[in-house]
C-alpha cells in the first residue's frame, strides 16, 4: 500500500504547519480598514488595473505610478478579481506568504538542521510580535523579503554543494530566479542585498567562497532574464520613460528624507529589538559551532545579511519600518538556533537573557494594559497631546474601550512571569513554549480586538466619509495632507476629465459636478481664509473637516 504511516509522518508537520498559519493569518482579514499610506497605495493600484485592463504599468489616480514593480499588484489583483475589491482581498497574498514563509522554513531547517530546530525557527517565527503582524498586512514587504531570502539560501547551497556541475547550475539557477523575483516585486534593493550579504560573507569567512567567474555571469544573467520579463517588455511598449522614472525614484528615496520619513540614526536598530520580541532578545546568544559545512555557510550568510540590511538601511535618509523587514529571517534563525540549543541542554541560559525576556514581556505587557486603560481615560492623553490639534481632535472618537480589554494585557503579563520562573527552575522547553503561545495570542488580540479601535481615532471618520460618495458621480480631493484613501473607498473610475486632477481647479474652476474636500483641523482655518466664500464646511468629526464646493 503505497500510503503508509511513515509517508504520513513525513507529510503531517507541512499539514500541521499550513494549518497554524491559515488559522492565525486568514483570521479577521477584513475586520480593520485598509491604512494610509501604504496598505491603500497598493490595494489602489491593483484595483486601477483591474479598472484599465492595463496589468503592466502601475497606476495611482490613473497616473503613471514608478515607484514598484508589477508583481505584487498582480497577485492582489488577482485576489480582487476572486474576492471583490476590499479589505480581504488586498491582504489575502500575504496571508499566503506567511503560510508558505512558515513552510519554507521547516523544510530548510529540517534540511540544513533537524526536525527539532525547523520546528523551533518555525514557532519563534510566528510568535516574533512585527512578522506576524506583516502577514495580516497588505503591504509588499512579505513577498519581497522571502525571494530574497530563498535567494541567499539557494546561494547557501551553490557553495556548499561539492557533487556534479549540472547541480550547482540548479542552484545558481533557482537563486537568480528569487532575485530576480525580488526585482519584480519591489525593485533592485533584492538584488543589491544578496550582492551585498555575499561580498560581506567573503569577507566573514576570509575569502572562502569565491567560484568561477562563470557562475557570477550565469547568477547575473538569471536575474536579468527574470527581471526584463516586465522591464523589457515595458520598454519595448512604451519606451524607455517609465523604466528611467523608476530607476531615478529608487535612488531619490536613497538619498532623502522621501514623504519626510526621517528617524534618527539607530531607527533601525530600535524597531528590531522593540518590534521582534521576543526574538530580538535571543539574538546575542553564543550557540554550538555549525556541525556541516552547510550550516556555517547558510549561518555566515544569515549574519551577513543583517548586518547589511542594518548597515544600509542606516545610511539611507529615509527610515520606515518596512526597510528593515527582511531582517526578520536572519535575526529570528540566529535567535532559533539559541533556543534548539537551550532546549536541548546544549548550552545554558544566563541569567540576565531570562531578565531580558522577563522585562521585555513586562513592556509589551505594560503596553497592552495602558492601551485600553487609555482609551477610557483620554484626558492623560491630551495632557501629552496639547501642542497637536489634530491628535487631541482624534480623542474625540468614540471607541467602546472597557476594563474587560485589559485582561489580554494582563494575562499576558502572568505567562511572561510563569515562562521566567520556568526559566529559573530550568525547565527551559517549557517555558519557552508558555512565552512563545503567549505572543501568538497577544497578537492577535491586537489585531482583532485593538486595531479596529485603534483605527477609529486615526482614520475612520475620513474612511466612511469617502465610503459614502462610492458610486457616486462626484469629485474628492484631500486638501493639506496626502492619502490614498480618497481613490480605494470612493472606487473612482477611469475617464475623468484631467483638470479633476488639479487642485486648484477643483477649488476654483467651472466644476462640472459635486465636489468635495477633506482636510485636517489644523489646515482649517488657512482654507477657509483662501477659498471660505467657494467652500462650504459640511462637518467636523475626530480632527478631520468635510467641505463642499459652493455651485
Amino acid at each position: 500500500m503505497w500510503f503508509t504511516f511513515a509517508a504520513m509522518k513525513r507529510v503531517s508537520p507541512y499539514f500541521f504547519i499550513a494549518l497554524l498559519g491559515a488559522l492565525l493569518f486568514f483570521h479577521s482579514l477584513g475586520k480593520v480598514a485598509l491604512f494610509d499610506w501604504d496598505e491603500i497605495n497598493f490595494a489602489e493600484s491593483a484595483r486601477e488595473m483591474i479598472a484599465t485592463g492595463n496589468y503592466m504599468q502601475v497606476q495611482i489616480n490613473f497616473e503613471p505610478f514608478w515607484e514598484k514593480p508589477p508583481l505584487f499588484f498582480w497577485m492582489q489583483s488577482a485576489a480582487m478579481l476572486l474576492l471583490g475589491e476590499n479589505e480581504i482581498a488586498a491582504r489575502l497574498p500575504n496571508a499566503i506568504c506567511g503560510i508558505v514563509t512558515l513552510l519554507v522554513l521547516f523544510a530548510i531547517g529540517k534540511k540544513t538542521h533537524d526536525r527539532n530546530m525547523a520546528a523551533w525557527w518555525v514557532f519563534l517565527y510566528t510568535a516574533s510580535f512585527l512578522p506576524h503582524l506583516y502577514f495580516k498586512s497588505g503591504i509588499i514587504d512579505p513577498w519581497f523579503n522571502l525571494f530574497i531570502f530563498l535567494s541567499l539560501y539557494f546561494l547557501a547551497r551553490f557553495l556548499t554543494t561539492k557533487a556534479e556541475e549540472r547541480q550547482r547550475w540548479q542552484m545558481i539557477a533557482l537563486s537568480s530566479l528569487f532575485a530576480g523575483l525580488g526585482i519584480l516585486t519591489k525593485g533592485p534593493v533584492a538584488m543589491l542585498v544578496v550582492v551585498l550579504s555575499y561580498l560581506l560573507f567573503l569577507l566573514i569567512n576570509r575569502g572562502k567562497g569565491w567560484t568561477s567567474i562563470r557562475f557570477y555571469f550565469g547568477w547575473l544573467l538569471g536575474v536579468l532574464v527574470v527581471a526584463l520579463l516586465w522591464f523589457g517588455l515595458e520598454i519595448a511598449q512604451h519606451g524607455w520613460w517609465f523604466v528611467d522614472a523608476f530607476v531615478k525614484y529608487q535612488i531619490r528615496l536613497a538619498q532623502t528624507k522621501d514623504a519626510g520619513h526621517g528617524g534618527f540614526l539607530l531607527y533601525h536598530f530600535v524597531v528590531l529589538l522593540l518590534g521582534c520580541f521576543p526574538a530580538s532578545l535571543l539574538l546575542f546568544t553564543r550557540v554550538r559551532k555549525p556541525q556541516t559545512d552547510t550550516q556555517e555557510v547558510f549561518r555566515k550568510l544569515m549574519i551577513a545579511s543583517l548586518l547589511v540590511i542594518l548597515i544600509v538601511f542606516t545610511i539611507v535618509k529615509t527610515k520606515i519600518v518596512h526597510y528593515s523587514s527582511f531582517a526578520y529571517f536572519p535575526l529570528v534563525y540566529l535567535a532559533a538556533l539559541a533556543v534548539d540549543d537551550f532546549s536541548m541542554q546544549r548550552i545554558s541560559m544566563r541569567r540576565w537573557q531570562m531578565i531580558a525576556l522577563l522585562l521585555g514581556g513586562i513592556l509589551w505587557s505594560v503596553l497592552f494594559i495602558a492601551l485600553p486603560w487609555l482609551g477610557m481615560h483620554p484626558e492623560w492623553l491630551r495632557i501629552v497631546l496639547q501642542q497637536d490639534a489634530f491628535a487631541l481632535r482624534n480623542l474625540d472618537a468614540k471607541v467602546d474601550w472597557t476594563y474587560l480589554h485589559m485582561i489580554p494585557g494582563t494575562l499576558f503579563l502572568i505567562a511572561v512571569v510563569i515562562s521566567f520562573l520556568l526559566f529559573v527552575r530550568k525547565m527551559v522547553k517549557s517555558a519557552f513554549i508558555v512565552l512563545f503561545i503567549a505572543c501568538i495570542v497577544a497578537m492577535q488580540t491586537l489585531l482583532t480586538l485593538f486595531a479596529p479601535r485603534i483605527e477609529k481615532y486615526s482614520q475612520h471618520a475620513a474612511i466612511q466619509f469617502f465610503t459614502s460618495l462610492q458610486g457616486k458621480d462626484v469629485y474628492v480631493k484631500t486638501l493639506g495632507y496626502k492619502s490614498y484613501a480618497q481613490y480605494f473607498y470612493t472606487r473612482i473610475q477611469p475617464g475623468q476629465r484631467k483638470e479633476a486632477k488639479d487642485e486648484l481647479w477643483l477649488l476654483t474652476g467651472p466644476v462640472d459636478k459635486p465636489t468635495y474636500f477633506v482636510s485636517k483641523i489644523t489646515a482649517k482655518e488657512s482654507i477657509l481664509a483662501e477659498h471660505g466664500e467657494r467652500l462650504q464646511v459640511l462637518y467636523e468629526e475626530n480632527g478631520f473637516v468635510f467641505y463642499q464646493r459652493k455651485q
